[in-house]
């Protein structure tokens, strides 16, 4: 048995020394970072300062590759099928794990098809209302919402939509009824709160921000667990009635599962200095999010929370999986 266990550890040490010195060597030809929605949006702002940042720490070319299309389905399962050899890599939003509970039928798997390296960062969603609704802050907006249950509506970018979940999420915890009124995108449903249409939504905080400024909008709470560096004048849900409310949209950097561990250390620990570097906290707080670099494990960990988290959402407000 000894004989056989010192015969297979042989066997095995050219592979490990082949892995390791393919790791020593790369990058030896141009990386690709696959971003599974269209260019200028908050992934796509990402992940272009950070391939930048790689192609001149790595001495070699790293670039964006969009591929939008499905609920970023598309781009993600093309990482997922992709050769795990270190040359392609994918920055994605929180639809990566969103995805699992809204549809029956997903061409990936969140858990197994990929290595989570890290959460590259977080954007607060914002309930704002329209100013003339009688409520100054969040405790007497669920509590005009209970007086008049049913009667009072919001609105959405789309069903199964960050801000979708988040006001599900919402309405669940505070124990309130509101109707949906989902709109193809966030500017229509602004314009309704604006306007006085509707009474409510979670919009992302860098459209939210103009009109909250202006006061055509009244901001009642962010969905970060704690107040937003992005804006800090606007208590939390949580801090404001609801405690331990948290819904923030989450950008988050990984490669095909089974590429090799020695790659994926290497640019973990440039991908946090990328992250914490004052270029990319800039870019960040102008699209309304902050940088949250975490270990590979923390973000493996995170996934399989918002899965659980947001199916559990779901079944309550009766989303069922297309």
């Amino acid at each position: 048995m000894v004989r056989i266990i010192a015969l297979a550890l042989i066997s095995f040490a050219p592979l490990a020394a082949d892995a390791q010195a393919q790791a020593q060597t790369w990058p030896n030809r141009p990386v690709r970072i696959v971003v599974p929605s269209p260019p200028g949006g908050g992934t796509d702002i990402i992940a272009r300062v950070m391939a930048d940042n790689f192609s001149k720490v790595f001495k070699q070319q790293f670039f964006v590759e969009n591929r939008p299309g499905a609920g970023n389905m598309i781009g993600i399962e093309s990482v997922a099928r992709a050769a795990p050899d270190g040359y392609t890599f994918l920055i994605t939003a929180s639809t990566l794990s969103l995805n699992s509970v809204l549809y029956k039928k997903i061409s990936y798997d969140p858990i197994k098809d990929f290595a989570p390296i890290t959460i590259a960062a977080t954007a607060p969603n914002v309930l704002i209302i329209n100013p003339s609704i009688p409520a100054k802050n969040l405790k007497e907006f669920i509590a005009l919402a209970k007086k008049e249950a049913g009667k009072m509506t919001y609105g959405t970018p789309g069903i199964g939509t960050s801000p979708h979940m988040s006001m599900e999420l919402f309405k669940n915890m505070a124990g309130i009824d509101l109707q949906h009124i989902p709109y193809r995108g966030t500017a229509p449903a602004l314009t309704d709160v604006v306007s006085g249409q509707i009474t409510a939504m979670f919009s992302n905080a860098l459209t939210a921000k103009p009109q909250i400024a202006a006061g055509k909008v009244r901001a009642l709470g962010v969905t970060t667990a704690a107040r937003s560096g992005t804006m800090p004048d606007i208590p939390s849900i949580s801090e404001a009635g609801v405690t331990g409310y948290d819904a923030v949209q989450w950008y988050g950097f990984l490669a095909p599962a089974g590429t090799p561990p020695a790659i994926l250390t290497r640019i973990h620990a440039e991908a946090m200095k990328a992250l914490n570097a004052a270029e990319m906290k800039e870019k960040l707080a102008s699209d309304g999010a902050e940088p949250a670099p975490s270990t590979p494990e923390a973000f493996a960990a995170h996934i399989r929370a918002e899965i659980e988290k947001w199916r559990k959402v779901a079944q309550a407000a009766g989303i069922e999986p297309q």
